[in-house]
């Protein structure tokens, strides 16, 4: 089963752009419109730390306001805390979020929410973009604007997080835990969802800064090594790094050294589905065959989607999945909240640590190896990608992009829903072959957008 498509103006999460020259307080207010014409109900809204959210955020309130609606201003908090929040408030009709997630500082972005806290569906999102260009969103008179009250919804954010996983017996361990949260919004709950868990924590990057002064947002590998420093140094059993708005967490081992995010989604993909006895996990054809791997060994199945967390939540909802996620440290607990979320996946690592008895290093030398190699190439016109992929490889995959397969290995390239630019990612068991399809991979890029 595989699930695709994507829009125009809208990409794989929400609309993003450099703030104040692609995305500008115009269509923010605009946006802000459109959602509250679609939804017409009391509206969350929410923003990540960065220099231009407070300029955006304020832009979608008064869209929203001015389309007739009401707005609970949840200010600064990670992703998922501002979804968690509407899926437990029933008098609120969704939710907009002002983010660029991992994207480098002067990119920014809007990200509409549904009444259950997962983010808009493809055709939501197609719906969003036709009222957007054909100004056909609400505006009413001086006497029916909306009002705009505050919350704090983090606490509740945080309470709901504990209520989820073994608090007594991770307690017990008293781990300590390095946290690098990059200067974005996690800084506001992970210090403290692991203070409340019983973790000794050392925090990095704790303050929140639109400049991110330390690292790129995006919890890399490059991105992350004095947090790899700091794990070794202090003795830590875990070190853990959040993006920008912290839906996402990658994890760095009792050794200080970095673990793959698509090792850690097959760590938790097979702990899952051995704690349920079988079952569904979905992940997008981006996902390393590891995941596959352990899936199938523990009982269960893997569903391909199309890259993109909304298509992942959206399938896991169909086909009631009993985890999903993605190869970039997004992963899904279903219990939870249908949406990626760091700081809950922080506590369901540290659950499985203190279940086993294990240090990480331990759990994750039983997930199969593979070389996966990733590369990017600029590119501005994904049409012509895309048709010449098709033209290139036309027995490929095109859930999303071309996804080729061989005996011993696979190669997917596609345009980036977020970024002018390709993705191309290969795979092998064999280093020197995963070279060799980057190499070929990157080619075939240039020849097409070339010619």
């Amino acid at each position: 089963m595989r699930i695709g498509g994507a829009g125009k103006l809208f990409g794989t999460d929400g609309v993003r752009g450099i703030a104040n020259d692609e995305i500008t307080v115009e269509m923010a207010t605009n946006l802000g419109r459109v959602i509250a014409t679609l939804r017409d109900g009391t509206l969350a809204v929410g923003m990540d730390a960065r220099l231009s959210s407070p300029m955006l955020k304020s832009a979608v309130i008064a869209g929203i306001t001015s389309a007739g609606c009401d707005v609970v201003d949840l200010g600064l908090l990670p992703t998922p805390a501002l979804q968690y929040y509407v899926k437990c408030n029933k008098d609120i009709a969704g939710g907009v979020v002002v983010t660029a997630s991992h994207n480098p500082r002067e990119y920014n972005g809007i990200k509409f929410i549904q009444s259950d806290g997962r983010e808009f569906t493809r055709s939501m999102d197609e719906e969003s973009e036709r009222m957007y260009m054909s100004k056909s969103y609400r505006i009413v008179s001086w006497d029916k604007v909306g009002k705009v009250y505050r919350e704090d919804c983090r606490r509740m954010y945080i309470q709901g997080i504990l209520d989820k996983v073994n608090l007594d017996l991770i307690s017990e361990k008293k781990f300590k835990v390095v946290l690098d949260c990059g200067n974005g919004a996690g800084c506001v709950t992970s210090p403290e969802l692991l203070r409340k868990l019983g973790c000794r924590c050392v925090s990095i990057n704790a303050h929140p800064d639109g400049t991110f002064p330390c690292r790129n947002p995006e919890p890399v590998k490059e991105n992350v090594e004095f947090l790899m420093k700091c794990v070794k140094n202090v003795g830590a059993d875990l070190g853990v790094a959040h993006d920008g708005d912290a839906d996402r967490a990658t994890f760095v081992d009792e050794r200080g050294e970095f673990v793959g995010e698509d090792v850690m989604l097959a760590l938790m993909a097979k702990y899952y589905v051995e704690k349920n006895g079988g079952g569904i996990v979905v992940t997008p054809v981006s996902s390393s065959k590891c995941v596959e791997d352990v899936v199938r060994e523990a009982g269960g199945e893997v569903v391909y989607t199309a890259v993109g967390s909304p298509v992942v939540a959206e399938t896991m909802l169909k086909l009631k999945a009993v985890f999903g996620g993605e190869g970039n440290g997004g992963l899904v607990f279903p219990e939870h909240l249908l949406a990626r979320d760091g700081a809950m996946s922080i506590a369901k690592v540290l659950e499985l640590l203190a279940e086993e008895g294990k240090k990480l290093s331990e759990l994750v030398a039983d997930i199969p190896k593979y070389v996966t190699l990733k590369a990017k190439v600029l590119c501005r016109d994904k049409i012509k990608l895309l048709e010449g992929l098709k033209q290139t490889f036309p027995d490929a995959d095109f859930t999303d992009g071309a996804k080729v397969e061989y005996e011993d290995g696979w190669i997917l390239i596609r345009p980036s829903g977020t970024e002018p630019i390709a993705r191309i990612m290969a795979e092998s068991k064999s280093e020197k072959r995963a070279k060799e399809l980057l190499e070929m991979g990157m080619e075939v890029v240039k020849k097409i957008l070339s010619e």
